[in-house]
């Protein structure tokens, strides 16, 4: 008799000491399998799940009677709306909430349309990560046991937890597999993505925690400067091109500025010191036969929200398509998606620089010295100088961000008084803005549009709405149509600017530059591979394949441009072309125009080039047709593209150009 009821105590104590371990891990999977598919990383993320769940169990062991039901109770439901909420995050921008995004939860709500197709979206894993809790205040909270929980299983339990816990980190910290190592990710280097598919969402949520706290983790020094040979001087190929002579050739010089490394590593600490070492190694980009070719021209400068190829119609979009495919035509350019999306696309293309993860980069610089944006480059040259975005103008803090890179800025509620529609008229803006500062020349104006924003549906759209009938002829899906419908809106607006710098007389001397905040994210796969003529699209590297616009009415030939390129090139591209002061050491991106080695970079370190892709997922490089590289052509890329992540998340961190003596206020 004892016996039997000493087996039905012990069930009861058996399901606390399992409970956490098998829900986390059960919650943890959906997560994983929805975001990162079957090819993605199991072992670590089920070892840390293991843990967490045994610590959960202990932190329950502890309590007795209602107490522990409470506790374990509280833990599930944090455990659950966490995951939950990571997996209709991710849904929706393709990309994984951080602490430090929290803070904005309320201006992310504002998309409540997004959220609620987001959870349609992602029905599956959510209904698995919301069952374990269903269960418990069901039926489980009668099988934990009230009573005490011996010592020696608690300490069992403790010593069984910890073991996994110093096994799994063991095993991560000698795992130095991929462009970005385990390692590195877990003691150096914090990337919200891959942090998530290589540990799962809880230790991403340590991690992150440490982060925002700016606990050490052991690392987080740039890199020594010989990892850097790649960085910004081209191809590592050891063989070198022909030379075409010329009876009379250019000598160009270099796009570097008075910098002295040197001294000011006497000054700096250890961190600069590194940095300074990086910066001082690399090779610059070399002025070329188009350095201040726009020189003196005003200029409008457009991140065009949710923008792609995929826009580019000649009889829908026909502005966009004369735009894409005159002037100066780059076939080869790519939008990558940063983590924090929308202002991260922003930071890339207005600082040349790679965004941090786990902050929105943008507003984290509104305090520091931004000396190469280019609201302060033409301010300082005379120019009137504005930025506008028809939403609302706090949205990412951008009343922050803007007015530090240079710019006078307005949205709406701050002397931008658009329609109240969601999302708002690109077409409004222009009408209401252009007459305030064109004929005011030298000008230089940023725009951040609003009209191509998701959900792509005709109902909560009113740009689709708008447009709707237009597209109707073409018998595409609601959500493709949608998508181009949108876009029409943008169209409209980049028409409507034409004709008046037309009519006012500055066409000429206007130069426009239009890229995307990012692709086309609220769409699926089969929706891209529609708009693109039924062509599948690659979702590790095609899908950021996209159109920059660069045009000026002054142009009369079109300049076309194969080599590699993306949005971080952008900013170092224009300083060239209208001869601005800059150091080409100091950026991330190359002037596309310049001699140096295309180089395309995505957020988990994969990179492109004229010479082949690689693809970090898989740690796989593809060579293009016919080509051959030389030994340690990818390891060498990987050591230059890890410098440029961490010293451009250091320039952000340690304000480095305040540091280095550069400002235009002085």
């Amino acid at each position: 008799m004892a016996r039997g009821k000493r087996e039905r105590r012990e069930v009861p104590h058996l399901l606390l000491w399992l409970w956490f371990p098998a829900v986390l891990t059960v919650q943890e999977l959906a997560v994983h399998l929805y975001a990162f598919g079957a090819e993605g990383h199991f072992g670590y993320p089920i070892l840390f799940s293991l843990a967490f769940g045994g610590m959960a169990d202990l932190l329950c062991a502890l309590c007795s009677g209602r107490g522990r039901r409470a506790a374990a109770g509280i833990l599930t439901v944090l455990g659950t709306l966490w995951l939950g909420a990571q997996t209709v995050y991710f849904s929706v921008f393709r990309t994984f909430l951080t602490l430090y995004s929290v803070g904005g939860a309320g201006q992310v709500l504002q998309f409540w349309r997004e959220t609620l197709g987001g959870m349609a979206r992602a029905w599956l894993p959510l209904l698995v990560i919301l069952a374990p809790g269903a269960f418990y205040f069901l039926r489980g909270r009668r099988l934990l046991p009230e009573g005490g929980t011996a010592r020696r299983t608690v300490a069992l339990a403790a010593g069984v937890t910890a073991a996994v816990q110093l096994l799994t980190v063991l095993l991560v910290c000698g795992d130095d597999r991929g462009a970005v190592s385990p390692r590195c990710l877990y003691r150096e280097e914090f990337i919200a993505e891959q942090s998530v598919e290589s540990f799962g969402v809880l230790t991403t949520l340590r991690l992150d925690l440490c982060q925002l706290l700016g606990i050490p983790r052991g690392g987080g020094m740039a890199p020594d400067a010989s990892a850097s040979a790649a960085s910004a001087s081209g191809s590592v190929s050891s063989e070198e091109p022909p030379e075409i002579p010329e009876p009379e050739p250019i000598v160009y010089g270099d796009n570097v500025m008075a910098i002295d490394f040197e001294t000011l590593m006497e000054g700096h600490d250890a961190t600069l010191r590194k940095m300074d070492e990086w910066f001082a190694a690399r090779t610059p980009t070399r002025q070329n036969e188009y350095t201040g070719y726009f020189a003196g021209k005003n200029l409008i400068l457009f991140t065009a929200e949710g923008f792609s190829r995929f826009a580019v119609w000649e009889d829908v979009t026909p502005t966009l398509y004369r735009l894409a495919n005159s002037g100066f035509v780059f076939e080869n350019f790519y939008n990558p998606l940063w983590w924090a999306s929308t202002t991260d696309g922003e930071y890339a293309v207005c600082t040349g620089l790679i965004p941090k993860s786990g902050c929105w980069s943008l507003y984290r610089s509104g305090g520091n010295e931004l000396y190469f944006c280019l609201g302060n480059q033409f301010r300082a040259l005379g120019y009137g100088t504005r930025a506008y975005h028809d939403h609302t103008y706090t949205y990412y803090n951008r009343d922050v961000s803007h007015p530090n890179m240079g710019y006078d800025y307005q949205g709406v509620g701050s002397g931008l008084e658009v329609k109240k529609t969601w999302p708002e008229s690109d077409l409004e803006m222009m009408q209401q803005t252009l007459p305030e500062y064109v004929g005011d020349a030298p000008f230089h104006t940023y725009y951040m549009t609003v009209s191509g924003h998701m959900n792509y549906n005709y109902m909560g759209n009113s740009m689709s709405a708008k447009h709707k009938d237009e597209v109707a002829h073409l018998g595409l899906s609601e959500a493709a149509g949608a998508y181009l419908a949108c876009q029409m809106e943008l169209d409209r607006a980049l028409e409507y600017t034409l004709q008046y710098l037309e009519e006012t007389g500055h066409l000429e001397d206007t130069v426009l530059c239009l890229s995307a905040d990012h692709y086309p994210y609220g769409l699926e796969q089969e929706t891209l591979t529609e708009l693109n003529g039924g062509e599948s699209v690659d979702m590790r590297f095609d899908v950021y394949h996209s159109t920059l616009i660069l045009w000026s009415g002054s142009m009369t030939e079109s300049v076309r441009v194969t080599k590699p390129c993306s949005s971080l090139d952008i900013l170092p591209t224009l300083s060239n072309l209208f001869g601005l002061e800059y150091d080409s050491r100091l950026l991330m991106g190359r002037d596309i125009l310049s001699d140096s080695e295309g180089l395309v970079v995505l957020s988990d370190r994969s990179f492109l080039t004229e010479s082949g892709r690689y693809d970090a997922a898989k740690d796989t490089f593809t060579p293009a047709p016919g080509v051959t590289v030389p030994e340690g052509y990818v390891k060498s890329h990987q050591q230059a593209i890890n410098g440029m992540f961490s010293n451009s998340r250091l320039i952000l961190e340690q304000d480095y150009y305040r540091k280095l003596g550069l400002s235009h206020s002085e």
